[in-house]
């Protein structure tokens, strides 16, 4: 995709959805920490599921250390790996209660020593809570900078670097989201749907399929 097709690209997805947000539900930043950790290899919905039960009961770190492995387990349970993200999330609620009196911290290099916290959660974290115009790679923006010609790479962090170098200054602080929902939405991973795609004037990718019906 050439820098003369970026700027219609993001000012058409900017027209439909000034201020997109994330479908994880939360109301602080420990509860988005939270959320993203839960939320590999499973749903916004299913992750939204089990917040709902779990938050009301405990949504700071040591209200999360004081549930125990055990407790916190039987709230998260709906979702996939919880045993393993359980523990994940045990340990970070510790660090953040010891280390960062437990706020979560601002910085890249805190929030990736927290365990299971790698670079995408950060980003998400970082960009989510905190405003920061970085570029949370997941599987659906991936194939998005790959399929659209926007931002080919290889891995996740090519694709972060060149996104972030390529997209305009006034586009960075939301663009993770437009692109995310319009991955899942639209620009899905089988079948995309070309046919009610609103950006694919600039898209370089070519369908094989037509319109259904």
């Amino acid at each position: 995709m050439k820098l003369a097709e970026i700027q219609p690209f993001f000012a058409t997805l900017q027209a439909a959805n000034p201020e997109p947000k994330t479908e994880l539900e939360y109301s602080s930043p420990f509860e988005l920490l939270a959320a993203v950790l839960l939320s590999a290899q499973a749903t916004d919905v299913g992750v939204n599921k089990a917040t709902r039960k779990l938050f009301p009961v405990a949504n700071t770190p040591q209200q999360i250390l004081d549930l125990g492995l055990e407790g916190l387990s039987e709230h998260i349970k709906t979702i996939g790996l919880y045993k393993s993200k359980a523990k994940h999330l045990m340990e970070t609620c510790r660090m953040l209660v010891e280390l960062h009196g437990g706020e979560v911290p601002h910085s890249r290099e805190a929030l990736e020593a927290l365990p299971g916290v790698g670079r995408k959660t950060a980003n998400v974290v970082l960009n989510v809570a905190f405003g920061e115009p970085t570029m949370a790679v997941d599987t659906h923006i991936f194939r998005m900078g790959n399929r659209t010609g926007l931002a080919i790479g290889k891995t996740p962090l090519e694709v972060e670097l060149k996104l972030l170098k390529r997209i305009p200054e006034p586009f960075k602080l939301h663009a993770h989201h437009w692109l995310i929902l319009h991955g899942r939405y639209v620009c899905q991973a089988r079948k995309p749907r070309c046919w009610e795609c609103s950006v694919s004037t600039w898209c370089h990718f070519k369908p094989k399929t037509a319109a259904p019906g």
